[in-house]
């Protein structure tokens, strides 16, 4: 009865209250899920042209960027034209942070925001509140294709959960957000067994978060033999979701796994839906590009830097921002029928890529998921590349850890690293998190 009433009652008047188009966004995201490709691909290039005009007028870094590039907005007709604009990199924001910020708004107005700073420096951005809306709109839609509907009670596996201190906060808590959380911060078999018995009286039923702590939670439960958190959804964000956990997150709740890709700058790019045949990219709200190493557009199939522009966010636009992760994208049409195309696999951040000396490159997140599930007696594995000749693995033993294991883990390394590059196994209890929660496995300091 609460969800329903929080669905059709309490969302709506909440939305009246604040004169927001939230609601109104994701009727219409639900609608254009299912036009034709050419339609909507023809909608997301009209609202790019609106967006590089007002960019071109009312950004001051883009005005200067125009300008001395000798770009016209009014004269991008193409994709050829649009990739002459410079891709803007994380460095050009903190360098001229408040000359992105448009001349419409006032900075102190803006919903602000901070990136966790996963390889080293974090990122201040701003969003004028129509963008706030129209994100969570397109949020609303990919838990609908996970099978979590608006108003159903969540269980968070996040770090730093917030705390409901107003009584603003705690009606919002009760009545619309209605979520119970595990902190990732202190994640031990005491605070999970604590979850559990909160799960067993407040019944979630989806669950939402970063995907190797949602791991970590799901191999809890099935040491232990839990079978009573039985969610109808799962959304994993945040991080790359490896196929062994996939496996183990699906067999120890008995759900399928959504996996989602997103970020703090753009907000949503990507989500499976129920088929799981790749992540469906967010079309009416970001247009994304997959680039080479000389920022020319790669084949569907092949591995490209990912490139965003954000439709929404007037406040701050962002044009042709790389995110700094790598992705394949795939022209073969999903079977749900969206006209939504598809972000076939994630292949790692730009920075969790391992240097070989010959100037190649390894997918460190893809050689730690391949390492993991043919090695045995390993927990949880960090490769920290510290010189071009040297990577440290972190490693934490397994419950079927074996005087071989080492051994195992080594030559399952020197057949991507051969002898050029030194491997040291550094015995560790744990893989630290980053202060925002999330956990890395593979970082290059090259």
């Amino acid at each position: 009865m609460m969800q329903t009433l929080s669905k059709h009652v309490f969302y709506p008047l909440w939305d009246l209250k604040d004169r927001s188009h939230r609601l109104q966004e994701w009727k219409r995201l639900e609608e254009q899920q299912w036009w034709p490709q050419r339609q909507l691909k023809a909608y997301q290039w009209e609202r790019l042209q609106t967006l590089l005009g007002y960019a071109g007028s009312h950004s001051p870094y883009y005005r200067d960027l125009f300008v001395a590039n000798q770009i016209n907005p009014e004269k991008i007709l193409s994709e050829a034209d649009f990739r002459k604009i410079p891709v803007t990199t994380k460095k050009d924001i903190r360098g001229h942070l408040d000359q992105f910020i448009s001349d419409d708004f006032n900075k102190n107005s803006l919903v602000s925001a901070k990136t966790g700073g996963s390889t080293g420096v974090s990122l201040n951005l701003y969003f004028d509140e129509a963008c706030q809306e129209q994100r969570n709109a397109a949020q609303l839609m990919a838990d609908r294709w996970a099978g979590w509907d608006l108003g159903m009670k969540r269980a968070a596996v996040w770090g730093n959960p917030p705390v409901a201190r107003t009584f603003k906060q705690k009606i919002r808590l009760h009545l619309l957000d209605r979520t119970i959380y595990l902190d990732t911060m202190n994640l031990n078999d005491h605070s999970m067994a604590t979850f559990v018995e909160r799960w067993a009286k407040e019944q979630p039923e989806a669950v939402f978060g970063h995907a190797h702590s949602i791991y970590l939670f799901a191999r809890y439960l099935r040491k232990m033999g839990v079978t009573t958190c039985r969610p109808k959804a799962i959304v994993a964000t945040s991080m790359m979701l490896l196929e062994h956990e996939r496996h183990l997150i699906e067999d120890a709740f008995q759900c399928k796994v959504t996996n989602r890709y997103g970020c703090e700058e753009v907000g949503l790019i990507a989500c499976e839906c129920e088929q799981h045949q790749g992540m469906h990219m967010n079309l009416p709200h970001v247009y994304v590009e997959f680039l080479d190493a000389n920022d020319q557009p790669v084949k569907a199939g092949e591995p490209g830097k990912i490139v965003v522009t954000d439709l929404n966010n007037k406040a701050m636009p962002l044009i042709r921002y790389r995110v700094e992760d790598v992705g394949v994208f795939s022209e073969e049409p999903c079977e749900c029928g969206r006209g939504f195309p598809i972000l076939k696999n994630l292949e790692g951040r730009v920075a969790d890529f391992l240097k070989l000396p010959d100037g190649g490159q390894v997918a460190g997140i893809s050689l730690v998921e391949r390492t993991l599930t043919r090695v045995p007696g390993i927990e949880q594995m960090q490769l920290v590349q510290d010189r071009l000749d040297h990577i440290l693995i972190h490693r934490v033993k397994g419950h079927d850890y074996t005087q071989v294991t080492d051994a195992a883990l080594l030559q399952a390394m020197r057949e991507t690293f051969g002898e050029q590059i030194a491997l040291d196994i550094v015995d560790v209890v744990r893989i630290p998190q980053e202060p925002s929660g999330k956990y890395r496995f593979s970082i290059c300091k090259v």
